[in-house]
This record gives structure tokens, sequence and C-alpha cells, in this order.
């Protein structure tokens, strides 16, 4: 029989909840257990496929083809084991089943309500996980007290009744802020949070508290008392420079032990953690040097946008001993003021994926700087559409070449919809989505980064590379050393007479993790610190 830890959150949003919970998993299989991971995001969209970056941050998208949280890519790189479609829960979902089933007469008539059938929906998502697990750790989106979170919340009250003692363990997280004013953290609004949470029928069975400053201890007795703990079970997470130095902070302050306790449950064997403690140390202290690599794109406003691609960026960094220090680009003032601008001083050049015409010709420019100054780069997904067209444009001389996605009428459609993609009405989930395999061409950049003959690569995108331009591109030196096992589709493009320059159709910082970089970030950061090196 699973058992069930509970993660809610209270006072304000964006405490990392999903890092904590992912720290929380990652003891736990360490110590020997099969663990699986949900999010819940109270939210009424199915998934965050058709949401805005500013608004969501990144989607991270599974093997399986699921459009989910950011958490989920937490989860993954902690964990190191590959989250599916059902680790990740929305309202959007629970009720759009509620109310299928609904149409479909499932209900046999009666009335169909908040309590029982909506809470007993997402009882049954969140057991489902169990059926093969030994714990589930349960993340609630957003903060206690949210409209939309209280059916999240009813069920999990319920679940805790139902499952009886020792089968489950709550956690709350808050903010214990500081005042400078008063020169002292204040612990009111974790005292109201923990008391919004009692009401609804919750009393957890520990705290994490986040806070600018360190809590002294008086502080801690005095939410203890509040929230009905004993002090021990009210544990600090500290700011870090590194978020994967948090599964070792609460090691060291027994958090996993607090836990399995409290689940009635002892470790198995014992605990080894060094391999992790090294890339922790490398992370923080590298001793090969620094090289800064710009990410242009036009969501830079907003890290959250492109956390795979800094998480991976770090992976390959710890690797190889470096410090990578992303330099953020937006590429709608690329487009204003030219490449050379915000481009000069940069080791590295990658321009991700993303969806509308605002700031493409910046991407574009980017992408014509990097190749023709020989400076290492790498493209994804949108990034390696737009150097089809830059290298269509510039080599080809294929003037007014594009994209039909920015311009429907160019007269070189270098990058296309497939007939079989064209017609499309319905934008949420309609995309090419999750892993497929790819083979690639031996004696080629992309094969001495893999070392394999097939890879599996996950993809989020509609339009394609139009296979009526592969001969000319080929022509001109442009090297396809990536394509579908059917040979239809392009995935990856490399030039030969170039340090590094790369680009694919996937999205290969999904698969990076701490303790296995992606080869592709890594061969990038290579050739980046050879050119630091060179200068």
């Amino acid at each position: 029989m699973a058992k069930y830890i509970f993660v809610t959150g209270g006072v304000v949003s964006s405490l990392g909840k999903g890092v904590i919970t992912a720290s929380i998993g990652f003891l736990l299989k360490r110590h020997g257990y099969v663990v699986k991971l949900l999010k819940i995001d109270p939210y009424l969209n199915v998934d965050p496929g058709t949401m805005n970056p500013f608004q969501h941050g990144e989607v991270f998208v599974t093997d399986d083809g699921a459009e989910t949280d950011l958490d989920l890519g937490h989860y993954e790189r902690f964990l190191h084991q590959p989250m599916r479609r059902e680790n990740n829960l929305t309202a959007g979902q629970i009720y759009e089943s509620i109310i299928k089933k609904e149409r479909r007469g499932d209900f046999l008539g009666q009335t169909v309500q908040v309590v029982p059938h909506l809470t007993d929906e997402i009882k049954q998502r969140i057991r489902g996980l169990g059926v093969d697990a030994d714990i589930v750790v349960v993340e609630v989106g957003g903060t206690v007290g949210d409209i939309e979170s209280l059916p999240f919340l009813e069920a999990i009250r319920q679940m805790r009744l139902e499952e009886g003692h020792g089968n489950t363990f709550a956690i709350h997280l808050t903010l214990v802020p500081y005042l400078s004013a008063a020169d002292e953290v204040k612990t009111k609004p974790t005292q109201h949070s923990v008391q919004k949470l009692r009401e609804i029928g919750i009393q957890p069975d520990m705290l994490i508290c986040r806070g600018e400053r360190s809590i002294p201890p008086d502080a801690i007795r005095k939410i203890a008392l509040f929230a009905n703990l004993p002090p021990e079970r009210v544990i600090e997470a500290p700011i870090v420079s590194t978020i994967y130095e948090m599964p070792l902070l609460f090691h060291r302050s027994e958090l996993d032990a607090m836990i399995l306790e409290g689940l009635g449950l002892k470790p198995k064997g014992k605990l080894e953690l060094s391999d992790w403690q090294t890339f922790v140390e490398r992370v923080k202290k590298p001793s090969g040097g620094k090289v800064r690599v710009a990410i242009c794109g036009k969501y830079v406003n907003i890290r959250d946008s492109y956390k795979s691609i800094y998480e991976a960026l770090v992976h390959a960094g710890a690797a190889l001993n470096v410090r990578v220090e992303p330099v953020l680009v937006d590429s709608t003032l690329v487009e204003k003021h030219g490449a050379e601008k915000y481009l000069s001083d940069v080791d590295g050049v990658i321009v991700p994926g993303g969806f509308g015409k605002r700031g493409i010709e910046g991407k574009i420019a980017a992408i014509q700087f990097a190749r023709t100054r020989k400076i290492p780069f790498l493209g994804i997904c949108l990034g390696m559409q737009l150097t089809i067209v830059e290298f269509a444009r510039n080599v080809l001389n294929l003037k007014g070449a594009n994209s039909t996605e920015f311009d429907p009428k160019t007269p070189y459609p270098v990058i296309d919809l497939l007939p079989e993609e064209e017609g499309f009405e319905v934008y949420g989930g309609t995309l090419r989505l999750g892993a497929s395999p790819i083979r690639l061409k031996r004696n080629t950049l992309a094969f001495s980064l893999y070392q394999m003959d097939i890879i599996h690569e996950r993809h989020r995108h509609r339009y394609e590379v139009n296979p009526s331009y592969r001969n000319a591109l080929e022509d001109k030196g442009l090297v396809v050393s990536g394509e579908t096992t059917d040979g239809r589709l392009i995935e990856i493009i490399e030039l030969p007479d170039h340090p590094f320059f790369i680009a694919c159709q996937y999205h290969p910082e999904f698969k990076s993790k701490p303790l296995s970089p992606h080869p592709l970030f890594v061969g990038l950061v290579k050739a980046a610190k050879a050119v630091r090196t060179r200068s």
C-alpha cells in the first residue's frame, strides 16, 4: 500500500515548492523507495500548452507527449526518472473528465457536485500513481486560501482520513519575511497560513520556512507552538547558490528521517550522496574558469521561460568543471540594433524555441552573426528552423526565404507545414509532441557527441524543414546529420567548417540531468571554453 506526502504552500507563490518536492522525492528514492511525484495545478486550462510563457514559464514536454508544468522538469532532473502525462493534474482535466462522464450518463441521474464527484475524481487520480509506488509525493500549486485550490485540498483532507494514521504526511511551505524597519523576521504570515490550512481540515506534520534571513531559534519555537508541532518539525529552507544543494541541506536537517518516521518507514540500506555532493561542489566552485553563453530569445524577461535550458547549461558546466554564465539577449532588441552590440563578447550562442513573429528577424541576425564570426552555436526547435532560413537567404541567396508560419506568401518556403498538418482548427495538444526516434549519420558532429546510431528526443513544434530544399541546402555545405528513421524529416543540421555549429528540431534541454548532462550542451560549452581559452 502506497504512502502519500502532500506539499502545500502559503503566504505567497514562487517559494520553490517544485524544488522542495523534487528534493524530498530525491532523498526518499536514495533511501531505496519507489517514488512517484504529482504536480497539481488548480487552473482551468487542460494543460499549459496554450499559455503565454510570460505568465506560466516554459512548457515541459514528457516522453509520452504531455505538455506539463515546468516543475516536472525539476522532478525529472532530481529523481533522474522520466515523468509522464499522469504526473501533472490540472483542474481543467478534472472538470473535463467529470463533464464527459455526466454527458455519457455515468452518474445515473445524480446531481453532480464538487463533493463527492469532483473530489472522488481527484483522489482516484492520486491513488492511480500509488498502484506501483511505495511513496507518492503530491505538490499542490498555488497557495492555501485560493478559491481554485479548495477542491484539491478537500480531497487531500478526505484522503488523510481514509488512508489512516501513518499513511500520509502533510508538509506546508511558508514565507517568514524579514522587515528591515523592525530588523526582525516576522512569524505572523506563517501563523495565519497554518491557521487557514487547519480551518480546511489539514493539520501539517511539518513546516518548511523560506526567508531571506536566517530564522532565529525563538522564532522557530514560536512558529512550532502556533502550528501545533514540535520545534524539530519546523525546517528552515535558506537561500542557496544552487537549487541542487537543497537535498543535502534537508538531509542535514534530518527532514528525510522525520518523514520516514512519520510514515512508519525505515531506510533501505545506507544513504549514498557522494556523487550528488561532488556535482554540487562543481556547480558552486568550478576550477576551470567561466564561459558566457547568450540565450537569444524573446521571453528573456522571465527566466522560467527557458528554465530547462539554464539547467542544462549548469549540468554541462559541472561536467566540464566550468561556470556557465547565461547572457539573456532580447531578440527584439537585436532586430533593432544589430547582433554586434549584444553578442560580440560571448563565447557561445543559443537560439531557443518559441512561437509568433515578434523578434524573429533578431534571432536570424544572431544566427548569422554566430555563423560568420565562428562563435559556437546551438539552435533549438524554432532556432533550427531559423537557421535554415538564414542559410537559405545568405548562402543560397534565396532572398525572401522564410517560414510560412511568419510569411505565408514567401517565394521560398524553406520551412512549411507538411500536408498532413494543414487545416488544424484546435491549437491545444495538436503539435508534434513527445519522444520519437532519430537516426544519426556517422562521421558527423552529432554522432561524435551522441556516440549512437539511434537516439530518442522530445519534440514540440508544428512546422518542418521543407524537404524540397534539402538538396540545395546540402549542395552549399549544410550537413543533415540526423533525420527521422523513415528519412522524411530533417532533425539535425550542422556546418563542418565551423568550430561548433549545430541545430536540432527537438528540445534537448528536456532530457539533460545533473549526473547525465545532454551531449549537445556539453559540446556547446566545451567549444565555448575553447573559444574563451584562445581569446
